[in-house]
């Protein structure tokens, strides 16, 4: 288990690439469908490229579970991963606007995936270690579709607060 476990991490970064990627235009392609809007990116703010690495990386961990049924650890794993790369995406967004002032789209683009291959490359190392008890897998569960529900409602009823306002419009939410 322990090989196939990079490839597993290898195919789930893919996954999430793309699907981040596609869930990035989804929104504009199908007409601004409301029905949509909680999955994919309704605007260009930090909150919605956050969403935009959840939601690939939860539905791939889901899908990958039922290989890795045999591993206790895999959902805390899993949690620790998503919350890195959801973390990672508005630190290093701040941390270089903050440095340089403004954020060119290919910059805005790599800390996406500069976030994702750092939380794959981080499950990787924790599932390798075997060192992570989890003693609720349940409750991580529960806690990873309450992140699920946010991003819905927050679509919806968003805060005016920084990270949800949209840079190019200075709307938040839909």
């Amino acid at each position: 288990m322990k090989r196939s476990i990079g490839l597993w991490q290898l195919l789930g970064f893919a996954v999430t690439s793309l699907g981040g990627t596609l869930l990035h235009f989804l929104y504009d392609w199908l007409g601004e469908a409301k029905w949509i809007a909680p999955f994919s990116g309704v605007n260009e703010s930090t909150w919605e490229h956050m969403k935009l690495l959840f939601w690939p990386t939860f539905l791939y961990a889901v899908v990958q579970s039922f290989f890795f049924r045999e591993r206790r650890d895999f959902w805390c794993v899993k949690l620790r991963g998503i919350l890195l790369g959801l973390s990672l995406i508005p630190i290093i967004f701040y941390t270089y606007n903050g440095v340089i002032g403004r954020s060119p789209d290919w910059i805005n683009i790599a800390i996406f995936f500069v976030a994702a291959a750092i939380a794959y490359l981080f499950e990787t190392r924790l599932f390798q270690a075997e060192t992570v008890t989890c003693k609720s897998p349940k409750l991580v569960i529960g806690i990873l579709c309450a992140i699920a529900v946010l991003f819905g409602v927050f679509t919806f009823l968003t805060p005016e607060i920084g990270i949800f306002k949209d840079p190019l419009t200075g709307t938040y939410g839909i």
